[in-house]
């Protein structure tokens, strides 16, 4: 398609004139803005061979098959492979000549009382050329308009962009991607969830697609499972209880893998409930991933596969201040408790007033959010070259005027020690550790879990060589 053409109206036109492509849009919870804006550009009879939205439960349920809950990825993905199946079987005839595809959504938009959370699956089935195996572009939008018919307008541009991107854009995923908020502010939705599958897209790493949605600010924060699969965050940690560790995680060390479960195990005890709804996630910043002001993708990699290995949920995030990651987990859980495991250092930071220069309440707005009823700090203990002693919460010493505050927070429980700690590994600098792996340096495998050290090797993860040094 040329370079010129740009608008939703353009962009549905050009794919209802196009004789090879044909196929079927289901929209379920908003309406049927999508089909509306193929309709209203002309000859959509040229690319639709049927619109359907089925908004009674029971008609739902009877075409697509029951689901727990209507506006979710299992309900997306029946809708997908019903529609899909019906354009195979009954249009066979014209199949030697066609692309098809089946275009589905399923939207909760924002009710007349605004007591709730517009968003919605959408996703497209398609081929590429005829008789080819289809390929999935799966997306989960969060609408932000405070109007219902301003977000059934932005579902209806998503849609067509999407659709459009998937036929035009599939050899470039990041294109397919920042095309979806064409004709608008990206400022009106979140892209919490992007996946791609099938033989248009082999070789395409979805947890890449997941850093590239943070790094474009299509939304704060994305999560993927400890088996590298992409997940939407919300259904994904809904009313769990979670323990974060934030860190660069390069290498993973001993230190940060007790960190990990010494954490987990004191949190554990201050659960009185629901303990099997329990998840671990190790959090990169978007900060720690970028150097020199770009971002290497196979170091970002090589760090989660490490964390991958050892069993770890893995959350990347545009938070960068602890308080504002605590108001999304918030969100998100949805009264699950949650705890933050850090180190002296970080337990410092936290108390620098100058972070919250931007906060009208300062500090204490920040605190209000980090430290709410159901969230807490975690603190584990270092030491100094200098000094054999370990530093912890109890011998921590904040500026004079907030000493009365940090008093109040360790009394009632929202700042504790780790306790049983493995000290003896409290030398370890992942740092170091990685200098040695850099240089060729003997030993440094003594400093992390085998696992790390043999992906290490195998994979030639941070520089490292065969050829050790020979100092």
């Amino acid at each position: 398609m040329e370079a010129g053409v740009h608008t939703t109206k353009e962009k549905a036109l050009s794919l209802n004139l196009n004789e090879s492509i044909y196929g079927t849009l289901a929209e379920i919870g908003a309406g049927q803005e999508v089909a509306s804006n193929f309709f209203k550009a002309g000859g959509a009879s040229g690319t639709i061979a049927k619109t359907m939205s089925a908004y009674d439960m029971k008609f739902s349920d009877a075409i697509y098959g029951a689901t727990k809950r209507y506006v979710c990825e299992e309900k997306l993905l029946k809708m997908l492979d019903k529609e899909y199946h019906l354009l195979s079987k009954r249009l066979n005839h014209r199949a030697d000549e066609t692309r098809f595809f089946a275009f589905a959504n399923t939207v909760e938009t924002i009710n007349y009382q605004k007591t709730n959370q517009g968003h919605g699956w959408v996703g497209v089935r398609f081929q590429l050329t005829p008789f080819a195996e289809p390929n999935d572009c799966i997306i989960h939008v969060v609408l932000k308009d405070p109007d219902m018919l301003w977000q059934q307008e932005v579902l209806g541009k998503i849609g067509v962009n999407l659709i459009y991107g998937c036929f035009n854009h599939f050899a470039d995923p990041e294109k397919l991607m920042t095309s979806i908020v064409d004709n608008f502010s990206k400022d009106r939705i979140e892209i919490d969830m992007f996946r791609l599958e099938g033989p248009a897209f082999d070789g395409i790493d979805n947890r890449l697609m997941s850093l590239q949605l943070v790094k474009h600010k299509l939304t704060r924060a994305a999560i993927f499972n400890s088996h590298g699969e992409v997940k939407q965050p919300t259904s994904f940690l809904y009313k769990k209880n979670v323990c974060v560790l934030r860190g660069r995680f390069r290498p993973v060390t001993h230190v940060n893998v007790d960190m990990m479960l010494a954490g987990v195990r004191q949190f554990k005890k201050e659960l009185e409930e629901n303990k099997e709804q329990f998840d671990v996630i190790a959090e990169l910043t978007l900060k720690d991933l970028t150097q020199d002001g770009e971002i290497d993708e196979q170091d970002f990699l090589d760090r989660v596969d490490l964390l991958n290995s050892l069993g770890q949920t893995v959350l990347i995030s545009n938070y960068q201040e602890h308080y504002r990651l605590a108001v999304y987990l918030s969100k998100i859980t949805r009264k699950g408790k949650i705890a933050f495991i850090l180190g002296i250092n970080n337990l410092a930071r936290l108390f620098e007033e100058e972070y919250y220069a931007d906060l009208p309440g300062g500090i204490m707005e920040a605190f209000g959010k980090l430290f709410a009823a159901n969230q807490q700090v975690l603190v584990y203990p270092s030491k100094t070259d200098r000094s054999d002693q370990l530093q912890t919460s109890d011998n921590f010493q904040p500026s004079e005027n907030l000493t009365h505050l940090y008093e109040h927070l360790r009394t009632n429980h929202f700042i504790q020690d780790i306790k049983n700690a493995k000290v003896e590994n409290l030398h370890i600098i992942s740092d170091n550790v990685l200098e040695m792996i850099k240089k060729g340096a003997t030993g440094w495998e003594e400093y992390v879990p085998y696992k790390v050290a043999h992906m290490i090797k195998e994979k030639k993860m941070f520089k490292y060589s065969d050829q050790t040094a020979t100092v």
